[in-house]
Order: C-alpha cells, then structure tokens, then sequence
C-alpha cells in the first residue's frame, strides 16, 4: 500500500454506515462501521460524522492513512447523492483527503452486494421501502422510497403504523383484540393497572399509550415491526393480517417497475424475517415471472465497495465481487474478534 493506492466504499445507511478499504483488484484491507451517514435521517452534521467515523475504522484497521485512498464512493440515499458533496469533500479534505469523491445509490449498492448482473432488481424494505430496475449497471427505474408520510408502503414504519392504529382500537373497543396490544403496552412501560380509568371515562391505559406514540416521532413507529412478526408467528390473525398487507403493498410496488426478467436482491429486516409478509412477496413476485429467484444480504458493504471499483475505471466483474465479499467477511470477522469499536474520526 502506498499514496493513492487504496479505494474506499461507504454504505452510508440510515440506522449504520459501513466502510470498505480495498486494493484495486478488489481486496478488502479495512472494515469499518458506524451509526447512520443517511444527511436526511440525521442531517448532514449527523452524516458527516457517521462516514467520517467508519472511514476511520477502516484505516485503522489497514494500518493506512487516509492520503492513500484515491476515491471515495458514497452510496447514500436523497438529492445530496447529484449534488456537488461539498459538505462531506470539506470534512474529509480537512481529514486529510485528497482523492476523488463521488456519489452513487445505496440502493444500487445493495443491489450489487448480491449479484453482478447488469439487470435485475433491488429491493429494500427496512424502516422504509423502495424498488428500483437496473438495466445496462445503472437505475433505470424507482417506486415508492417515498418517506413515512408520503409512501414507503409495507415498510416497517407501515407496519408500525398500523400496529399503531390496531392497539388504540383495541384499547378503545372499537376493533379486534390483538396480543400485539399487550406486547406494546409492556414496552412503553404502561402499568393497566395503576389508575381508574379518566374522568372522561377514557381508559387510562389508552391515554398513556396515545401520549407514547404522539411522543414519539412518527418514523419511530417502526420500532412496532417486530412486536407485529412476534405475535403473527403466536397466531394471532391481526399480526397476520398486517403482515399479508405489507406483502401485498410490496408486490405492488415492485409490479410498477416490472419489465423483464432479471436476479432480485432483496434487503432490509422486513423481507429478511420469514412469515406472512416474505411469503406474499416471494409468491406475488413469482406470479409476475421473475423467475430468476430471490438473492438475500444483508447490507450494501460489498456493493459500495464494488461501485467503488467502477468508479476507479475497472470493469469489475464475478471475480472481483466474490473477492470482495470473502475478504470483507474476513475483515469483519478480525474485527469482533479483537472486540474493537468504532475508531474516532480524525479531529
């Protein structure tokens, strides 16, 4: 290794962010992680601070420094991806950076951390939801991905959402009972005993809950999901029903940019978690004839590291992406076993 050697690809994902230092024949030397780099999750000072912070892991890992990396691809998510990046150029140049930086699709990271095949499809369905076509390497085609208020229809926060709605009615006699009701109850640290109910003759165990949730921000209804996936594997028909509906919505939007045939890479911790949502998706995307099968992982790290490669000007192809995710998996592995944390970002 030497100055100007070595690339970096960074996953910079709104809950982690994740940083690969490579050679250029698509060797990873460094691994490192941090919280969210998404600048719409947690603003761009947030997001500076989570790429800068993996970076630093990753280096420290390779026992390099940061003059040696030539390019550094960010596969983030929103408009700061087609602008000009100077609010993370300056950051980094002021860490010592004097490469090139450049910007491409967390999606389209996540994409190829499972394939390498020109066109296919990338779906994501975490906190939020969104499909993309790629034709040609490149994104040809988005739905949804629309945020909490306007879509991101079966995500999580869907879920969540619904979950929401289910538990009030519940508490308010208005709809079906359901054993979500009393898994959320316990985790707001609701007591249904403490008090009678209010002089309005509303339940004191709704009135807390509502206060919970109104608390809240609304994205953190997401954190409902797996109370939903808990109580549908119980039986309980209300959890099932949420999660027969987050599939269908996802078969939904992956219809929209449905052309032709082609892998489809599936992330996110919705569609990773077996049950009534993976099921309906997997039989909805059957019947529409994407018969060359669904391909799971885990995070976008060996994408944005493959996208770094294109962005060098290679061609990298299945050689390289395996490389890539065999030594990233070795880095990871060095990396728990020496137990070690997150590195500081260079002050």
């Amino acid at each position: 290794m030497g100055r100007g050697t070595l690339i970096l690809g960074v996953d910079a994902g709104g809950t982690s962010t994740r940083a690969v230092l490579a050679t250029a024949d698509g060797t990873a030397v460094g691994y490192g992680t941090a919280g969210s780099g998404n600048p719409i999750s947690v603003g761009r000072d947030g997001a500076v601070l989570g790429v800068r912070t993996a970076v630093a892991g990753a280096l420290a890992q390779a026992g390099a420094p940061i003059e040696d990396v030539s390019l550094l691809v960010a596969a983030m998510a929103g408009n700061d991806a087609s602008g000009p990046g100077g609010w993370l150029r300056d950051p980094l140049g002021a860490a010592g950076f004097r490469g090139r930086l450049a910007f491409d699709s967390d999606l389209l990271a996540m994409y190829f951390s499972g394939t390498v095949s020109d066109a296919g499809y990338g779906v994501v369905c975490g906190t939020g939801a969104s499909v993309i076509r790629i034709e040609g390497g490149r994104t040809v085609a988005t739905a949804d991905g629309l945020g909490w208020l306007l879509g991101d229809r079966g995500s999580g926060f869907w879920i969540g959402h619904r979950a929401a709605r289910a538990i009030v009615e519940d508490l308010d006699g208005t709809g079906e009972a359901t054993a979500i009701t009393e898994a959320a109850v316990a985790r707001l640290g609701v007591d249904p005993g403490a008090e009678p109910d209010s002089p309005n003759g509303r339940r004191r165990e709704l009135e807390a809950v509502i206060r919970a949730f109104y608390a809240a921000r609304p994205v953190e209804l997401a954190s409902l999901a797996p109370l939903v996936f808990d109580a549908a594997e119980a039986g309980d028909a209300v959890a099932d029903d949420i999660l027969r509906g987050a599939g269908a919505e996802l078969v939904r939007t992956f219809a929209a940019v449905h052309t032709v045939s082609g892998p489809v890479v599936v992330g996110g911790s919705i569609l990773a978690r077996s049950g009534p949502a993976q099921q309906v998706f997997a039989d909805g995307v059957a019947r529409l004839g994407a018969d060359e099968g669904i391909v799971r992982v885990s995070d976008g790290a060996v994408g944005a590291a493959f996208l770094a490669l294109r962005h060098a000007g290679r061609e990298p192809g299945g050689a390289e992406r395996d490389r890539l995710a065999e030594t990233i998996a070795q880095r990871r592995a060095e990396r728990e076993a020496d137990g070690a944390g997150n590195a500081r970002p260079p002050a």
